[in-house]
């Protein structure tokens, strides 16, 4: 009798060994799903994604350590967006980041509850993600670079830098949800100037030899391409056309300066890419996007390559060259 008595014991005590890890591991919080969704191409938002990894881990969130990413693209599809988004809301993620305002707008549609922390470029109070810069007041909150403000500013730059520019093209994609309200800016900005313009389109890769083509027919003074996830994504090519055709070109960020562009204005995107990331591991340690302000840039960076001015034949103006931030030999 003892001896059976002894068995069972023994083998309780077995069970139990046995359901010790499964409880264990039952106990182990789950590692949270985070959402990134963008109109944009993978390989070109590269460097920005690392900087969103390093403000991720200021909180200590590590991708495939301690938080999982899931990455929605478009690739330019901007139709493809909604459903993107819907489907990251599928799969119950614990925030979702978007970059742009076209995958803001969709993720706005698309959630009332999920944190959201977006990337704007317009003013996401006038585009409701927000109710206030101070206290966005609900599941949303970000960076605003504002860029549409700086329009006016990089028209006056290429002015200074071509005086004689009677005519200054834009190139802009059509495809864009944003391209009416762009248009709408580069037109008050223009007359405000009382600055000639004339928009050239590019909404496909197949387009941008005839809308070069097209510019060239203007003689425009200058060129200033608008802010897009496509047209960013082919900014080697739009460099390189615009260099080929020694038309002076002024973009929106630094990275086109690095990959030969001539003149660019605006926010440091690797900044505002860092800053959403800490938004994103701060929220996943429990803080409510209600109580986090909207982030918008202190300041804006003017480089200007001289290497690519010597190429199409420009001189930089000393006084100009004297206001850069960063000058790339």
């Amino acid at each position: 009798m003892a001896s059976y008595i002894e068995r069972r014991q023994f083998l309780a005590m077995l069970g139990g060994a046995a359901a010790w890890p499964l409880t264990a591991r039952a106990q182990q919080p789950a590692m949270p799903v985070i959402g990134f969704l963008s109109a944009g191409f993978p390989e070109a938002y590269a460097p920005f994604l690392v900087a969103f990894r390093t403000g991720l881990g200021e909180s200590g969130y590590v991708e495939g350590r301690n938080v999982k990413i899931e990455y929605r693209w478009a690739e330019g599809q901007f139709d493809r967006l909604p459903v993107l988004a819907a489907d990251l809301v599928h799969r119950s993620v614990a925030a979702i980041i978007t970059s742009g305002v076209s995958s803001g707008l969709a993720a706005r549609a698309a959630v009332s509850t999920i944190p959201h922390v977006f990337l704007s470029q317009d003013d996401p109070v006038k585009l409701k993600f927000v109710a206030s810069f101070n206290r966005p007041g609900g599941n949303a909150t970000g960076v605003a670079l504002l860029t549409s403000v700086l329009v006016k500013k990089r028209l006056e730059l290429a002015r200074e830098l071509v005086p004689t520019a009677a005519v200054i093209a834009v190139l802009a994609n059509p495809n864009s949800p944003e391209f009416a309200a762009q248009m709408s800016d580069v037109q008050v900005a223009a007359q405000s100037l009382g600055q000639q313009i004339h928009v050239v389109n590019a909404g496909r890769d197949g387009d941008f030899d005839s809308a070069f083509a097209a510019l060239l027919e203007q003689r425009p003074g200058a060129l200033l391409v608008t802010t897009d996830a496509f047209l960013y994504s082919r900014r080697y090519r739009i460099v390189a056309l615009a260099t080929r055709h020694a038309i002076p070109a002024i973009y929106d960020r630094r990275e086109f300066a690095t990959a030969g562009g001539l003149l660019t204005y605006g926010a440091n995107f690797r900044d505002a890419y860092l800053q959403i990331g800490n938004y994103t591991g701060r929220i996943l340690m429990g803080t409510k996007p209600a109580d986090l302000p909207v982030i918008q840039p202190t300041r804006f960076e003017l480089v200007i390559n001289v290497g690519s001015a010597k190429a199409i034949g420009l001189d930089v103006p000393a006084l100009l060259l004297g206001r850069a931030d960063e000058v790339i030999e």
